[in-house]
């Protein structure tokens, strides 16, 4: 099972900008699809947006589209989201995820990191 931890939140204001990295270790992700998801305070975990092994296929939830962009670097094991234009709804927790794509995508992947939390300031 791959270990990943987050990094990259912080405070920003809305507009602003932040990079979220997403580092693995234990195994290759070249194999693995990648996704992000967050959750709020009193929300359930949602999904933001899934990359496919070999970067062919990427899914966005609605609301970051245009936004938000995931990639990834095999080399370097990482993950990334750059998330631009931001607006307080997406403040949260953001959460790292791998695995099938297809379980990436519906949440249920088995290996997930700890979180890194994100502030969008009105």
């Amino acid at each position: 099972q791959v270990q990943l931890v987050e990094s990259g939140g912080g405070l920003v204001q809305t507009g602003g900008s932040l990079k979220l990295s997403c580092k693995a270790s234990g195994r290759s992700i070249s194999i693995y699809g990648m996704g992000w998801f967050r959750q709020a305070p009193g929300k359930e975990r949602e999904f933001v947006a899934a990359i496919s092994s070999a970067s062919v296929s990427t899914d966005y939830t609605d609301s970051v589209k245009g936004r938000f962009t995931i990639s990834r670097d095999n080399a370097r094991n990482t993950v990334y989201l750059q998330m631009n234009s931001l607006k307080p709804e997406d403040t949260a927790v953001y959460y790292c995820t791998a695995g099938h794509y297809s379980l990436v995508r519906r949440g249920e992947s088995a290996s997930w990191g700890q979180g890194t939390q994100v502030t969008v300031s009105s």
